[in-house]
Formats: structure tokens, sequence, C-alpha cells
């Protein structure tokens, strides 16, 4: 970023003056520090009186208006300043060749094992239990097994089997070589979700038929495929799971830290990017995706019309391949306390269930 917007970047980021809720405890730090043990996400909010520099990261904190309007005005600045045609072909033509870069200059250190999965999704701990029975898992853009691996370490169930799949090589190479990798639980493949069938092999995972997945983890990863590999991507797990079958869903939302500071000549197309690593992310809507897993057909594919948007409740009462259980926005502010600065993030997390098959319990649904 020049050094000019990297200074109106930061000047504006460190006079953030996020909205508070009005005070409903004590403030005596001897009898409330807003800690649980374990700590539980969602249960930190920020309220009159609160040193906000007191913690890391508060829990449902929506940005001040001043932050939106900044907002707005660097995707001014963005959509100013594009990538280029030659760019836009490099990068989306060959995806696969930046993350196998990516995963070469950061081997498995770069993500922390998200130890909050089952906290989050609490099907992961039913599908664990020791009396579970069968059960298929079926993550995709595994990455390095910071899911994967933290499933299988807290695993009490005989019959479980992870597949974690991604379609970097380096990614998969990286996980096969691990002293976690356990091959009675866990296979680790190559796959590209968003692959279509040919007449030499099919568009399925290594090992995986039609109907055989019970779970399907999407983290991260439908932010890294191109808009126009939604559908193929969907078409692919609709196959995949079983009537019933569950989809798991955590991505990044519009709005979030990480899309206000891009830099110009990183904008692909709306809400759409390239980072300095090559690799790709989008941002996404809730209305945009209750709108793609709830109102998408195998016959019409994916149906997105954010001018006309359509309900939760509407899209319940159709007959519809998936059924939107929970479709929700996380947001927070991290603190960096030494600096002093204050940043707004946004993720999008939704459940998602195939038709069919036996109802959920309440438990895998909260």
């Amino acid at each position: 970023m020049p050094a000019n917007n990297s200074k109106e970047y930061h000047d504006f980021i460190q006079k953030v003056q996020p909205p508070v809720m009005p005070s409903t405890r004590s403030h005596d730090p001897d009898n409330n520090q807003k800690r649980t043990d374990p700590f539980q996400f969602g249960s930190r909010f920020l309220e009159e009186g609160d040193n906000v520099y007191e913690f890391n990261a508060w829990d449902h904190v929506e940005p001040d208006d001043e932050f939106k309007a900044f907002a707005e005005q660097q995707y001014e600045k963005q959509r100013a300043s594009r990538v280029s045609d030659f760019d836009r072909n490099r990068f989306n033509n060959d995806p696969a060749k930046w993350w196998n870069l990516f995963y070469k200059n950061n081997t498995d250190n770069f993500f922390k094992d998200r130890k909050w999965l089952q906290q989050e999704f609490p099907i992961l701990a039913e599908v664990t239990k020791k009396d579970a029975g069968p059960q298929v898992v079926l993550e995709v853009g595994a990455g390095a097994g910071n899911t994967a691996f933290p499933l299988i370490r807290n695993n009490e169930n005989d019959q479980l089997k992870v597949h974690a799949c991604d379609f970097s090589k380096y990614a998969v190479q990286v996980m096969r070589e691990s002293d976690q990798y356990n091959e009675k639980h866990m296979v680790a493949d190559v796959w590209d979700a968003a692959a279509e069938p040919t007449e030499e092999a099919d568009s399925l995972p290594p090992g995986l038929t039609e109907g055989s997945v019970d779970v399907v983890i999407l983290i991260f990863i439908f932010s890294a495929l191109n808009p126009n590999q939604w559908d193929k991507a969907l078409r692919n797990i609709y196959r995949l799971l079983k009537p019933g079958g569950t989809v798991l869903f955590r991505d990044y939302g519009r709005g979030d830290l990480a899309q206000v500071r891009f830099k110009k000549g990183r904008y692909m197309e709306e809400n759409f990017y390239v980072r300095g690593d090559g690799t790709r992310v989008y941002f996404f809507d809730h209305d945009e995706l209750v709108q793609m897993w709830g109102g998408w057909t195998p016959e019409k594919g994916m149906q997105i019309d954010l001018e006309n948007p359509v309900s939760e409740a509407q899209l319940a009462e159709t007959d519809n391949p998936f059924k939107v259980l929970h479709m929700g926005a996380d947001r927070r502010l991290i603190v960096n306390r030494s600096s002093k600065l204050k940043m707004y993030r946004c993720w999008m997390q939704g459940l998602f269930r195939k038709h069919g098959g036996p109802e959920p319990t309440t438990e895998s649904t909260e």
C-alpha cells in the first residue's frame, strides 16, 4: 500500500469508536472479569464503562457509522484501480499454483488449530462420541489439517472417518507427513471442490461416492473460489451428502477489516480480490448466502438476486435440496492493546441440511 494510503488507514483505525451496550453489570473487577472457563465465544459484550483495551476481542460489535463510511470510500478507491486483464487471467486460470506456493512458504505454521470447532458446530461433538456409529466427515479445503487433526484428537468414535481434501498437493503432503496423521480415522487427498465430471473420471473426491458423507465442513473455502465456480462446488457437495446430511459453513463477511484494507490493484470484481501472494478471496453477504444455499437446485443452479431477496422463512417452505438451518454474522472487535488499534472483523457462519433423512437434533442445530 502506498505510504500515504497506509498512514491514512492506520490513523483512521486508531480512532475507531465502537458502539457500546448499556451496562448490565457491576464493574468491580473482583466480581466480573467477563471470563468463562473455558472461554465461550459470543459471551463478551462491550458495555458502557468497559475499558476496550482490557481484552483482545469483544463479541457482537457492529461497526460505527464513521467506519462504514470510511469502508465505502475504500471500496470506491479499489474499484477505480482494478486488477489488469492479464493478472486476472493469471490468478484465475491456475489457483492451485498459488496455493501450492502459499503452503510451501508457510508449511503448517500459518494456521492455528481450530479448537473452537465443536463449540461453534455441536454436531462435530456428536459424531465423535463413543456410541455415534459409522460417521463420514468431509473437510473441503483442509489446508494443513488444522480442522481435521483437532477433530481426530478429540474423537472417541471407533467408526469415524475424516476425509481431508485440498486442491493444493503441497497442503495434502503436509497433512500426510504430520505425526498426527492417523490412517485409521483420516485420509488426505487432492481434490478440486469445483471439479466437473469427465469421461475419464468423476468429480468426487477419491474414495467417496454419491450419498456417502454425513457432514461436510467448509471453512474459508468458498471465498477462495471464483464466483463462477460456486454452482459446480455446490453440485458436488449435494451429490456427496447423504439425505439429511449437514453442511458446516464459515467464511469472510462483507465489510470485514481484510476487505476494507485492500490496496489498489487487488480488486477483480465486486467483493472479490486477489491477495499479494496470488490467492483469491471473496467477502459474502447474508442474503447472498441464504439465496445461494436455500435457492439452489440441480435444474436451475445458483439463484441469487440481491435486488429481490428471498427470506429464510420463504425458502424454508420450498422443497429445494438444501434447507438453511442457520445463517448469521459473527462480528467482533479485535484489539491490539500495544498499538491501541481497534479492528472490526466479520465472518459469516451457516448450517445447511440436505433434504431428506431424519430431522436433526436440537443440539446439532443450535
